[in-house]
């Protein structure tokens, strides 16, 4: 092949974020060249945004095209579904009639040009819009979402599930999971089941979370891993004697061990401990975990690609968090979509750890997922790799979820979610 068609195949691929550096990368290149659905020179113009809600407590998001071209994401914040549904109308007139394949300056225009930035409603908005555009331009080309960051980095995508009461536990073992995460065991059950209210605890009710945690690790067996999550609701002094307690019993890590938005406290209880402490679900943007990492206040981060920035945003995120020796386990309690953006970003990130799910899309997707020893196989369809089953979600249109609303049974408190 002549040096300037190898420029020129290199040069359209560099405008798609595809670098062309080596013979077997021009070979691949070539091929998707004709494959491609939408060949990159062609039109490609965003017609609408179409959000819907879906049980339990998802939304949905559809970014249709004049290819015919749909991009899947999920725009969400857990319990304010309506209004992030108001805030991708908000940004629809900006995308209509433009080309979707320029992910990064669609992401930046929204972005910035709010004026007031950040915030969990906007970058959630922003994460499921980012999340539909790089689908549709995988699509476009015929090619996994990973395929445009250099291709796989592994073929497969270890994954957790939740674990409530052993029993579950020990059901979801014969399911193929290797991993888990549970919450602090309380003797207290308010109406969601978890009450820790109180800024210090007796030692009986210290001792019956460990003793619970205990039970489990004994059950299993040293070969399953199990994430603790605290979820905010434990002080930092009751934080610092759960996790010194709970150290023999080695937990894969601790997830926010105190409210997210005290880094420098985080800080100070990763520093009195050997377990890795987590978090990320309630951090937005890379400007959010600067803080983290730099405080290191914690060596796994859990971005939620629902909430952080999408995938453009959480790869930054990824790479930021190299820099620093930090893993990624991507945050997931939401539907599907996310789960399939969480994989093409594990596939496409070195210093990936693990990734929650609570649904493999039974009912959702065409193609499920399924767990195979702990782990997901990539999809190999273009884009984020899946495809909708409107069939099976017609009885899961509309839901009115709300967040939970928890007091402490003796004096009528609040109590944190």
């Amino acid at each position: 092949m002549s040096l300037s068609r190898r420029k020129a195949i290199a040069g359209i691929f560099a405008a798609t974020g595809i670098a062309v550096t080596t013979d077997e990368q021009l070979v691949r290149a070539q091929q998707t060249l004709k494959t491609a659905p939408v060949p990159t020179n062609d039109p490609l113009k965003v017609t609408r945004l179409e959000t819907f809600l879906v049980k339990p407590r998802w939304l949905f998001l559809k970014i249709h095209t004049n290819a015919g071209l749909v991009g899947l994401g999920e725009p969400v914040t857990e319990g304010r579904a309506l209004t992030c549904a108001t805030a991708v109308k908000e940004i629809e007139p900006y995308l209509v009639g433009k080309d979707p394949r320029a992910v990064q300056q669609h992401w930046q225009a929204i972005y910035r040009h709010a004026f007031y930035r950040g915030g969990p409603i906007l970058t959630s908005a922003l994460s499921g819009i980012d999340q539909a555009l790089w689908d549709v331009k995988g699509k476009a080309l015929g090619i996994p979402v990973y395929e445009f960051f250099g291709g796989p980095t592994r073929h497969r995508i270890r994954v957790y599930a939740h674990s409530g009461p052993l029993e579950r536990m020990k059901e979801s073992l014969q399911q193929g999971f290797t991993a888990f995460k549970t919450g602090p065991a309380s003797s207290r059950r308010g109406p969601s089941g978890r009450v820790w209210s109180r800024y210090v605890e007796t030692p009986a009710e210290v001792d019956y979370t460990v003793e619970r945690f205990a039970e489990m690790r004994k059950a299993v067996g040293d070969n399953v891993d199990i994430g603790i999550d605290f979820h905010g609701r434990i002080s930092p002094a009751l934080a610092k004697i759960l996790i010194k307690k709970l150290e023999p019993y080695n937990p894969m890590f601790i997830e926010e061990p105190c409210q997210a938005q005290n880094h420098d406290v985080m800080a100070e209880i990763a520093r009195g401990t050997h377990l890795p402490i987590a978090t990320g679900e309630r951090v937005f943007t890379k400007w959010g975990f600067r803080e983290v990492l730099e405080n290191k206040a914690a060596t796994i981060l859990q971005p939620d690609l629902c909430h952080a920035g999408g995938i453009s945003e959480v790869r930054i995120i990824a790479g930021m968090a190299e820099a620093y020796y930090a893993s990624i386990a991507p945050h997931n309690p939401l539907g599907p979509i996310s789960l399939a953006s969480g994989v093409q970003l594990a596939a496409s990130i070195n210093n990936f750890l693990i990734q929650e799910q609570v649904s493999l899309g039974e009912g959702y997707l065409t193609k499920p997922f399924t767990v195979r020893k702990g782990y997901l196989d990539l999809p190999p369809g273009p884009g984020l790799g899946i495809e909708l089953d409107e069939n099976a979600m017609a009885d899961k249109i509309g839901h009115d979820w709300r967040n939970p609303e928890s007091y402490d049974e003796e004096d009528g408190s609040v109590v944190d979610w």
